[in-house]
């Protein structure tokens, strides 16, 4: 398993796995009780497509489930943005 600070995750600019940025990091949501990261919270790119994520106010919420790697930059896959079960 993989571990990484939170961070080093700030910032970080998010690419789909064709190539296009959707934006940059700019925070998280944790579930409370097991501490597992649900949403990654992001500042989209001007250009960004938006269809398959949720937004709330000026922000994309991509589920953690959707990203593929974790390097220079996050890879997320479109196709596994399940939306997070809400919090209890």
């Amino acid at each position: 398993m993989y571990s990484i600070f939170a961070s080093e995750l700030a910032g970080k600019e998010i690419v789909n796995v064709s190539g296009t940025v959707l934006g940059e990091v700019e925070n998280m949501i944790f579930d409370t009780k097991t501490g597992a990261v649900l949403d990654l919270v992001i500042k989209p790119d001007p250009e960004a497509p938006r269809g398959r994520f949720r937004t709330e106010g000026k922000f994309m919420l991509i589920p953690f489930a959707a990203v593929m790697a974790v390097k220079d930059y996050i890879v997320v896959d479109e196709n596994r943005s399940v939306p997070a079960p809400p919090a209890e």
